[in-house]
């Protein structure tokens, strides 16, 4: 009876969730099938609890199986235990505890996305590509996503030993301490006197205010001479959907900013700028690497679609699916792809990315033995491997005077100003 009660939960609840979510998905029409199929879990549950070397519970193999139908579909399902359905909430309204990176799986291992300026992973090194294979000496191979995140979080202060394996290196280990995670994910200087450079770091509820008080900043401290815009968004793994249309709007006076379109036709969902752009129309550039995921490529596929800036780095990631997470009332919540972005023009990024309309790679900038004032000369050798990966920019040099990819970005808006001004003199 015990089993007979199981089974009609588990199909219950298969039936229930389209329901709930009013998506029109008609039930299945092979009925007997389906209750076949959940018979033969059933049995599998039963022969688990009962023969497995240790005892289970029944909600550790409920919850796993759970997860196991979600991560079959994609990397990016899956389900969330009430603790990490809190902990999910607390990172996105910007400060949480770990090792600040973000992680997806790939292959059975877990894929570094990008680290998060001044954090544990960032002071570490880590980079965008990097595959961690062990967690303090564990293998991750058969671990969930959930999981693996879980064992990297922990007491502050504590630590924690990865494994990473990267391109054209031997893997190696690198030991890093927890720290709560406070993410400020704006931040803006001047180069020069008439460059404005604003970084975002990840999209979290702060944001939109964050962009809005950062161009309120460079103006001031430009005074009239602002020039140009450099819109950073290098190793920024995206976040959520409202922020990166607020940030697009922001620079975007008209037109479609990104599309969502799900299994349905009626599903889809279209985000539309309002008139106004932050900046006054002055020319922009933004910076895109191998990070830059989900978030961060509707902000640039868009800016790019719209002439609105021209893109330069590197290839992004190619995150373009949308994660819908629906509670779970007394059981956390499920985090299900339920559509996919497209940039205005149509492109999808999923698992393409966004191209920049100017390929640079990341490079290191050399300074002459006896240069007083430290210009830097040229660039040297890439970052990257010797396998033709692409190199990717220590986080450690991002927005600052040895980064060689702002430097072309700061180069390339005075040479459009310079212009500009030569030719209303004409």
């Amino acid at each position: 009876m015990k089993r007979l009660g199981l089974i009609a939960a588990l199909a219950a609840a298969l039936f229930i969730l389209p329901l709930r979510q009013d998506v029109g998905i008609a039930a299945t029409t092979n009925t007997a099938e389906t209750y076949k199929e959940l018979n033969l879990f059933g049995d599998v549950f039963e022969k688990v609890r009962s023969n497995y070397v240790d005892e289970v519970s029944d909600d550790t193999l409920i919850e796993g199986a759970i997860n196991g139908m979600l991560t079959a579909l994609d990397p990016h399902s899956n389900y969330l235990n009430a603790k990490n359905f809190n902990d999910m909430k607390v990172q996105t309204r910007g400060e949480f505890g770990g090792l600040g990176i973000e992680v997806s799986m790939e292959n059975g291992l877990i894929k570094v996305v990008s680290p998060i300026d001044d954090t544990p992973a960032a002071h570490a090194g880590l980079k965008p590509g990097d595959l961690i294979t062990h967690l303090d000496g564990n293998p991750v191979q058969g671990m969930t996503l959930p999981e693996a995140v879980e064992k990297m979080r922990g007491p502050i202060n504590s630590e924690v030993t990865l494994r990473i394996r990267r391109a054209g290196k031997d893997p190696f280990d690198v030991k890093l301490t927890r720290a709560t995670i406070k993410i400020q994910s704006v931040r803006s200087h001047l180069e020069g006197d008439n460059i404005g450079y604003i970084r975002i770091t990840s999209f979290n509820e702060q944001t939109d205010v964050g962009l809005e008080a950062a161009m309120k900043s460079l103006k001031q401290k430009a005074g009239n001479k602002l020039a140009g815009i450099v819109l950073d968004l290098r190793n920024n793994p995206g976040g959520l959907l409202d922020q990166a249309v607020a940030v697009s709007d922001a620079f975007i006076d008209k037109g479609e900013i990104v599309s969502t379109r799900g299994r349905r036709p009626d599903d889809a969902q279209r985000y539309n700028a309002h008139p106004g752009d932050i900046t006054g129309g002055l020319p922009m550039v933004v910076l895109i690497n191998s990070g830059s995921a989900s978030a961060s490529e509707i902000v640039a596929g868009a800016l790019q679609d719209h002439h609105r800036a021209i893109l330069m780095g590197t290839r992004s990631f190619g995150k373009g699916s949308v994660q819908t997470i629906i509670p779970l009332p007394g059981h956390g919540a499920m985090r299900l792809t339920t559509a996919r972005y497209y940039t205005p023009s149509g492109r999808s990024i999923q698992a393409k990315g966004i191209e920049p309309n100017i390929i640079v790679e990341a490079a290191k900038i050399e300074h002459p033995a006896g240069d007083a004032a430290g210009t830097p000369t040229k660039t040297t050798e890439k970052a990257g491997s010797d396998h033709g990966e692409e190199a990717t920019v220590d986080p450690s040099v991002i927005g600052t005077a040895d980064d060689y990819q702002l430097a072309r970005a700061v180069d390339m808006l005075r040479g459009i100003a310079r212009f500009g001004s030569a030719h209303a003199e004409n």
